[in-house]
């Protein structure tokens, strides 16, 4: 177990951190990009050599881009985080031709090789993860015991959980992001439906994600027929919706986008806690992904907590769960080393 965690991850390799050194070439692999960093530890601290980020489609596969990347000196251990599920070792991602099987890539480069769920990764992160690297949601119940729950709203939704054993905790890989949309109001029943008639099936993913925003964006816009100004479109024509949306809202500039906003934290809190009570997170709540640090302020206010607690005769229990926004945007990277460095 590494001694400079903040929380405690259980690893297979029971290691002295002070006569311990490796180097671990980190991966973060997704369909649009994939970033590499190689770490050196020494005494239980990484520290980041070099890192690179590329754009996937560039590359026919994983291996040309660890060559590229490392120049053909690899490290000790190789472990990439993925943005999908990964079974025995093998995953594709799904809007990239790319089929991973650590089995073979390690075969390939005479190296070791591990695959882990980039959700997984963010959770194994935990253990490096500092305290100016958090920001409170919710304070909670001080000392707060058990599971940990990891909701991490990015380009898709990720969800995955920390089982507490009492001395540490062990990391492990939900596809929750893919489970059905579960409407409470009458407005949710009309996002539900237009949902329904794009995609047939609705997940928590098509809310509760970049593409979410853009999404109830539209909702908002074409079902409800609700106005933006132009000048306002035309940004949208050329940067990114989602994050022209969250934007204009935070400025309190238009109220479609905040009303896009508020919906969005909404069912971001809804979700969360459903993940709570699922996992029984009593020891805590953890956002990550990309969107949760660009809009700290419309998580931390009272939209958040009167949702986040609105789970009925389960209120008393989700009141006490601490809750927290990670600002640390490599923490799939730093687990990845985590990984590799312990448990390979």
């Amino acid at each position: 177990m590494a001694t400079t965690s903040r929380i405690p991850i259980a690893f297979k390799k029971d290691i002295d951190d002070t006569k311990y050194s490796i180097t671990v070439l980190a991966g973060d692999v997704g369909g649009t990009k994939t970033n590499m960093a190689l770490y050196r530890l020494e005494a239980g601290e990484f520290t980041i050599l070099n890192e690179k980020r590329y754009a996937s489609k560039d590359y026919k596969t994983l291996e040309d881009i660890i060559h590229d990347f490392t120049g053909g000196t690899l490290p000790d251990h190789i472990c990439a985080a993925v943005a999908g599920p990964v079974l025995h070792g093998k995953s594709r991602l799904t809007n990239l031709s790319w089929t991973l099987d650590s089995e073979a890539l390690s075969a390939s480069l005479g190296h070791p090789v591990s695959f882990i769920n980039d959700l997984e990764a963010t959770a194994y992160g935990l253990a490096g993860l500092k305290d100016d690297e958090l920001a409170v949601i919710a304070p909670g119940e001080r000392g707060a015991e058990g599971n940990i729950a990891i909701l991490a709203p990015g380009t898709g939704l990720g969800e995955a959980g920390l089982f507490w054993d009492g001395k540490a905790y062990h990391p492990f890989a939900t596809e929750g992001g893919h489970s059905d949309f579960a409407p409470r109001t009458d407005m949710d029943i009309e996002v539900f439906r237009y949902l329904r008639q794009q995609f047939g099936h609705v997940s928590w993913e098509r809310v509760v994600s970049g593409m979410g925003i853009k999404t109830l964006y539209k909702f908002c816009t074409e079902a409800k027929n609700e106005k933006v100004p132009d000048w306002l479109t035309k940004r949208m024509e050329k940067e990114d919706l989602a994050a022209v949306v969250s934007e204009a809202a935070l400025k309190k500039e238009d109220p479609v986008c905040a009303e896009v906003m508020d919906l969005f934290v909404r069912y971001l809190a809804t979700e969360a806690s459903s993940l709570v009570l699922k996992l029984m997170a009593t020891g805590g709540l953890y956002l990550g992904g990309g969107i949760p640090p660009k809009i700290l302020p419309l998580i931390q206010n009272e939209n958040w907590e009167k949702n986040f607690d609105n789970n009925g005769r389960m209120h008393d229990l989700s009141e006490k769960v601490p809750v927290y926004a990670i600002l640390n945007d490599k923490m799939a990277l730093l687990g990845a080393a985590y990984y590799g460095a312990y448990n390979m």
